[in-house]
C-alpha cells in the first residue's frame, strides 16, 4: 500500500531474483535465526546476562533492506539489533562475544545486546524511539556532505507513538533529508498489542505530509523492492519516506518475557507455519528449481558449524580487564574514577 504518494512511479510488482541472490538471502536469514536461537540458549544457561532482545521471525526485514541499499549508506536501529549488526559487517563471533561480555566482542564486551556498532551502523539504542532523531541527524550529514548517501532509521510499533518521532518527521520534511523511516511492526510493543496501544495502526500514514509504504515484512523480496523504491525517492532529493514492515517476533519482547502471556502459542505457531520468511523463500526457490534440497541442507550444516564455532569463542574468550572499564568515554582516555566506587588503588579518587 502507498499513502500520500508524491512520486510518479510505484514500487515494482514484478521482481527478479537470481539464484545466487536467493542462496545468499537464505544463508544470511538462516544464520541470523541460528544466532538468535544460540543466544536464547546461552541466556538460559546464564552465560549471557542483562538485557537481550532477539530478532528471530523478522529476518526478512534486515536482509531485504540491506539488499536494496549500499554499504556506504547508513543505518540506525533500536535495541533489537543483532541482525543488523551482522548485515552491516559484524561477525557472528563478535556479536555472540559481545553478548557474553568478552574482550573479542564488537564493542569489546562493554556494550552488550543493545549497544553494538560497526562502520556506518550507529547501534543498537536502548531508549525507545531516541534513535529516530539521531538517524535524521545522520541524514542531515549525508545531505551536507553531498555524497548521495542516505540513512535508514528503524523503530518498532511500540516506539511509534513517541513525540520525538513526529518532531523528527517535521524537520526531515522541511529540510528534505535523505532518510527512510522504517517502522518494524511486529504487532506487540513489549506485551501490548498494537490495537490496544494505538488509535490508528496505519503506521505508514503517520507522517501525514510524508509519503508512506506498507510492506509485507515477512517476504524478503517485498522488503527489497519497497526499500529500493524508498531509496530512489530519497536519492532524488524528494526528502524522507516512511515504510511500515508488517512482521512478527517469535520470542517475547526480551528474554525475560516468555511471550505467551499476552498471545497464544497457537498464534505464534500459525505465523511460523504460514508466514515464516525462511520457509517461504526456501519453498519459492525449490518450486522454481532455483536450488535443490541438498544445496539448502548444505547451507544449513555450514551455518550450524559457524554458530557453534562462534559460541565456543564467546564462552572462552577472556573478559576485558578492569583497566579498560572507563576507556572510550573520552577521546584521550584520561584516568577516570567514580566517587564512592573506586576500589582500585591505581585510580585517583574523586572528591
Amino acid at each position: 500500500m502507498l499513502s500520500n504518494s508524491k512520486s510518479s512511479s510505484l514500487p515494482s510488482t514484478q521482481v527478479v531474483m537470481t539464484r545466487d541472490e536467493g542462496l545468499q538471502y537464505y544463508r544470511v536469514m538462516q544464520l541470523m535465526r541460528r544466532m538468535e536461537l544460540k543466544a536464547d540458549q546461552l541466556y538460559k544457561q546464564k552465560i549471557i546476562r542483562g538485557f537481550c532482545h532477539l530478532y528471530d521471525g523478522q529476518e526478512a526485514c534486515a536482509v531485504g533492506i540491506e539488499a536494496a541499499i549500499n554499504p556506504t549508506d547508513h543505518l540506525i536501529t533500536s535495541y533489537r539489533a543483532h541482525g543488523y549488526t551482522y548485515t552491516r559487517g559484524g561477525t557472528v563471533k563478535e556479536i555472540l562475544a559481545e553478548l557474553t561480555g568478552r574482550r573479542g566482542g564488537i564493542a569489546k564486551g562493554k556494550g552488550g545486546s543493545m549497544h553494538m556498532y560497526c562502520k556506518n551502523f550507529y547501534g543498537g539504542n536502548g531508549i525507545v524511539g531516541a534513535q529516530v532523531p539521531l538517524g535524521a541527524g545522520v541524514a542531515l550529514a549525508c545531505k551536507y556532505q553531498g555524497k548521495n548517501e542516505l540513512c535508514v532509521c528503524l523503530y518498532g510499533d511500540g516506539a511509534a507513538n513517541q513525540g520525538q518521532i513526529f518532531e523528527t518527521y517535521n524537520m526531515a520534511a522541511l529540510w528534505k533529508l535523505p532518510v527512510i523511516f522504517i517502522c518494524e511492526n511486529n504487532r506487540y510493543g513489549m506485551g501490548t498489542s498494537v490495537e490496544r496501544a494505538a488509535a490508528s495502526t496505519d503506521y505508514y500514514k503517520r507522517g501525514e505530509f510524508i509519503p508512506g509504504l506498507r510492506v509485507d515484512g515477512m517476504d524478503v523480496l517485498c522488503v527489497r523492492e519497497a526499500t529500493r523504491f524508498a531509496a530512489d525517492h530519497c536519492r532524488s532529493g524528494k526528502g524522507p519516506i516512511i515504510m511500515e514492515l508488517q512482521t512478527y517476533r517469535y520470542h517475547g519482547h526480551s528474554m525475560s518475557d516468555p511471550g505467551i502471556s499476552y498471545r497464544t502459542r497457537e498464534e505464534v505457531q500459525e505465523v511460523r507455519s504460514k508466514s515464516d520468511p525462511i520457509s517461504n523463500l526456501k519453498d519459492r526457490m525449490l518450486s522454481n528449481n532455483m536450488a535443490s534440497v541438498e544445496e539448502l541442507k548444505e547451507i544449513d550444516v555450514d551455518v550450524r558449524k559457524e554458530i557453534e564455532d562462534a559460541a565456543q569463542f564467546a564462552t572462552t574468550d577472556p573478559e576485558p580487564p578492569l583497566e579498560e572499564l572507563c576507556n572510550h568515554i573520552f577521546s584521550n582516555n584520561p584516568e577516570v574514577a567514580v566517587r564512592g566506587t573506586n576500589p582500585w588503588s591505581k585510580l585517583k579518587s574523586v572528591s
